[in-house]
């Protein structure tokens, strides 16, 4: 019997380290980009145009970085970016967790149509949108301003949100709920202490890709902010070229400090998105 196992063991051992291999291949080749961007990014400006390319500068530097922030103002763009995606971020969770939990619970009629409208809204280009809002916005006054990015910020993040966030509230048993009352908590205390804390894991997914959807943002910024303050991150490395020409290990510069807020967010974030499910939430 022993003889038997061992090739189906040994067999079981290579096929996991052959996808292992093939799934670490596959992330060094999705990298690979972004390491270049950071080579580039610490390789001095008189190394540019040198070919064979060298796999590692030989004297790294760190002034591409600094020029960004100090001939750029990188600072303001940073600064535009994290205001703008935090209170729409904010506002998509708000707005979203109130109308996904009404979809999940409640036996409205017309519920599944909702569902297919707001699946087809989030498919909408936001190209389609820019002329009007342009035109209201010039009337209304408040181009050049945070609020001409939050309010279409926050309508075109919502009806995803809504859809992913009703997923998770439909996956919480109704006999929470129901306990609840049996011990005489208000609805308010039910939806804070019960229903909230289970639907976590895909808030905290959707206010991820809420917050990545926007920091990335570029033609409605170029439209409707046209001045100095109020611009967010990709319009900010755009206006780094020239006529003269694209400073490239400063442009690079600024896309990996612009990659640093992503990349934190997912990284405190990553138990949450991977993990999703409600355990333990009803036992018996």
């Amino acid at each position: 019997m022993r003889a038997v196992a061992m090739p189906h063991l040994l067999l079981r051992r290579y096929r996991k380290a052959l996808i292992n291999t093939v799934g670490l291949l596959i992330g060094v080749i999705f990298l690979l980009p972004i390491i270049w961007m950071l080579i580039t990014a610490i390789s001095p400006v008189s190394s540019m145009g040198k070919f064979p390319p060298a796999l590692f500068p030989a004297h790294p530097t760190g002034s591409n970085f600094v020029n960004a922030f100090s001939a750029y103002d990188f600072e303001s763009f940073l600064r535009s970016s994290g205001i703008v995606c935090a209170i729409a971020t904010g506002l998509v969770i708000c707005l979203g967790s109130v109308a996904a939990y009404a979809l999940a619970r409640t036996k409205m009629r017309g519920r599944f149509g909702i569902l297919v409208a707001l699946l087809v809204v989030s498919t909408f280009p936001s190209l389609s949108v820019v002329t009007p809002l342009y035109t209201i916005y010039r009337v209304v006054g408040i181009l050049n301003t945070y609020q001409a990015l939050i309010i279409p910020y926050t309508a075109l993040n919502l009806p995803f949100a809504i859809w992913l966030m009703r997923n998770y509230f439909v996956r919480i048993p109704f006999e929470l709920e129901e306990s609840g009352q049996v011990d005489g908590a208000s609805w308010f205390t039910i939806i804070v202490r019960l229903i909230l804390p289970q639907a976590l894991p895909g808030m905290f997914v959707a206010a991820t890709l809420t917050f990545a959807a926007c920091w990335q943002e570029f033609f409605m910024c170029l439209v409707f902010n046209t001045l100095s303050g109020h611009q967010t991150v990709p319009v900010g490395i755009s206006l780094m070229t020239s006529y003269s020409g694209v400073p490239y290990p400063t442009v690079f510069a600024a896309c990996i400090v612009a990659l640093v807020p992503i990349t934190v967010l997912v990284l405190l974030m990553r138990k949450w998105i991977i993990g999703g499910g409600i355990q333990g939430a009803v036992k018996g």
